[in-house]
């Protein structure tokens, strides 16, 4: 059975090594030498560690089934060979968007700043996964946590797509983000 909760584990040892981590707003996170990226049905057993976030996997929001059919037909899997570099990407939104309606949401997700038509230039050179954090409670630091990896000839056209999300009018509502860059450790 595959998993839909996952750990972000900041420790001394793990998967990915740290290659980066600076707070994009609000406050940072401490830079841990190591991030294991644990899947769980059940709250693990972890070594020591800097910190650890937690997400699930949900029910996808703000896509029309045509966008979805399309994004699993050119969407690759994490866990390529290839791809040995990843992003570790915690955000919370303002309580304002949290306070708007779906549709309101949907909206400014869509009408105004094309997150998923901006998402799709990058497919499938990019690969993501999202988990939402207020799922599992709203006491969690962030909303959610998206989670990328990619080979190193793509990291160019990986930070273009952050530039391109990030000039988004969604972007307006996020009040904390941080950007933690990691390399595979090898095997």
């Amino acid at each position: 059975m595959s998993s839909r909760l996952y750990y972000f584990v900041g420790a001394t040892s793990g998967q990915w090594e740290v290659t980066a981590n600076y707070s994009v707003k609000g406050e940072p996170l401490t830079t841990p030498a190591f991030i294991n990226v644990v899947a769980a049905d059940a709250s693990p057993v972890l070594p020591s560690n800097d910190w650890q976030l937690r997400g699930i996997i949900s029910n996808e929001r703000y896509v029309e089934k045509t966008q979805k059919d399309r994004l699993l037909a050119v969407q690759q899997g994490l866990g390529r060979a290839e791809a040995t570099c990843a992003a570790l990407i915690p955000i919370r939104k303002r309580a304002t968007w949290r306070g708007l309606t779906q549709s309101e949401r949907l909206a400014i997700f869509e009408g105004q700043s094309h997150h998923n038509v901006i998402g799709m230039q990058y497919l499938p050179a990019i690969a993501r996964r999202l988990h939402h954090c207020r799922d599992l409670s709203e006491h969690e630091p962030f909303d959610f946590i998206t989670y990328f990896e990619y080979a190193p000839r793509y990291e160019e056209n990986f930070n273009q797509l952050l530039a391109d999300l990030r000039g988004t009018a969604e972007w307006d509502f996020v009040d904390r983000e941080v950007d933690i860059r990691l390399q595979r450790v090898s095997s």
